[in-house]
């Protein structure tokens, strides 16, 4: 059927409005768990997963379509450009929403995303929009149904977007990624998640703002991967067993209640921190394949992997490290220092430090323990360890320094098989 150019316009405003109400009410969820001192976690993954799914690829595929006819009009080239920063500002905003550390912080953007996304939509609809109607040339029909087709091809698989020139690193990435996609619309889900992992785990020391880009990628191409992909190394390392203690001494690492950003990051902390032949049980609100993905790309062979529960609402995995010669059940209750598996949080941001190693601390099975690598005394740690549990942990320092603080941390309590 075809449409007027006029009805065009309305189409564009009307797709507007539902992305700011959309919007609106899902920042209205963060304020209210905000203001009742609820979990703002679950509201907030919303809000980011909306803008990553429906928002961000709209920006973009408009940049393609309404925003490329617009620069043809002199006078409109700062307005055009204007706009495309402030969708750069969103993007950068909505992943600093991600790993928000408070419910007041995540208060606080989620209401700035709210008023910036406004604004940018009073002027598409009130400059740009008229501008191209009153254009003999332009067909806004076309492009509208131009900036449909590729809004459903950027929400299928989500890129990591248009990258200035003057970083490199980026643009290769936002290269990779679209590579990724097409191979996964080609029906190589599989090789697609492949890639994007590889992507990720090369980029996760040194540029973690975009391997965060890829995390969240990962999870749209995913959506396109087999059930339970093929991996060779993972069915040898699960013929070892779920490990010395059996499931049943296995803990819960329970990270629905976690913002988005800071899942993966626990998680493969507490991987860290395990004994060979020791696991956890990891819990999610959604099917955790893209991690999986990130652990085969990091830990090829080194990790066991085992479906418990696949939802509709909780997933159940066990995580665990294989074991070595089968001497890990011998030694998991009483492991020589040089034995433990180090954990290195000096890479880390000071704010997140103490909540990872915590995370790896309630991994740990009775017995069992991990030594922390810091670059100063982690003293303070020691006092928050007493408060939280008294008696229920050992702390033991060992040779180091002065520039580097090495502690042995432990659950106490009988290991397995003692």
């Amino acid at each position: 059927m075809t449409i007027t150019e006029t009805e065009a316009l309305e189409a564009i405003r009307s797709h507007h409005r539902t992305l700011e109400d959309e919007v609106r009410s899902r920042v209205e969820a963060v304020d209210r768990a905000a203001a009742t001192g609820g979990k703002h976690e679950q509201a907030t993954a919303t809000l980011v997963a909306y803008l990553a799914g429906a928002v961000l690829p709209h920006a973009e595929a408009e940049e393609q379509t309404l925003y490329r006819a617009a620069r043809t009009h002199r006078d409109l080239v700062d307005t055009v450009d204007e706009m495309i920063a402030e969708h750069r500002t969103l993007s950068v905003a909505a992943g600093q929403l991600a790993s928000a550390a408070s419910a007041a912080a995540a208060a606080e953007q989620a209401g700035q995303i709210a008023a910036l996304f406004a604004a940018h939509v009073i002027k598409e609809n009130e400059i740009l929009l008229p501008a191209l109607l009153a254009d003999g040339e332009a067909d806004l029909a076309t492009l509208l149904g131009e900036m449909h087709r590729r809004t459903e091809e950027a929400g299928r698989a989500p890129q990591a977007g248009n990258t200035p020139a003057a970083d490199p690193q980026a643009a290769v990435l936002s290269l990779l990624l679209e590579a990724a996609a097409e191979l996964a619309r080609a029906g190589h889900g599989d090789r697609a998640c492949r890639l994007a992992a590889s992507a990720w785990a090369a980029l996760r020391e040194t540029r973690p703002e975009l391997a965060v880009r890829v995390t969240a990628a990962l999870h749209g191409l995913a959506r396109r991967a087999p059930a339970r992909p093929a991996a060779a190394d993972l069915a040898a390392s699960r013929e070892q067993g779920p490990g010395p203690g059996g499931r049943e001494a296995d803990r819960d690492l329970d990270v629905r209640d976690l913002a988005p950003a800071q899942r993966h990051e626990s998680i493969f902390a507490a991987y860290q921190a395990l004994a060979p032949g020791a696991g956890f049980v990891l819990v999610n609100d959604h099917d955790p394949k893209p991690l999986r993905y990130q652990f085969e790309a990091e830990h090829s062979g080194e990790f066991t992997w085992d479906s418990l529960e696949a939802g509709p609402e909780v997933w159940r995995v066990r995580i665990g490290r294989p074991t070595v010669d089968g001497r890990a059940a011998a030694r998991a209750g009483g492991l020589e220092s040089g034995e433990d598996p180090e954990l290195d949080v000096r890479e880390l941001a000071h704010g997140k430090r103490h909540d990872v190693i915590f995370t790896a601390y309630q991994a740990l099975a009775p017995g069992t323990g991990f030594v922390l690598v810091n670059d100063h005394d982690p003293l303070p740690l020691r006092y928050q360890f007493e408060a939280r549990y008294p008696a229920g942990f050992t702390w033991e320092y060992l040779p180091a320094g002065p520039a580097e603080w090495r502690v042995r941390i432990g659950r106490a309590g009988a290991g397995p098989g003692q």
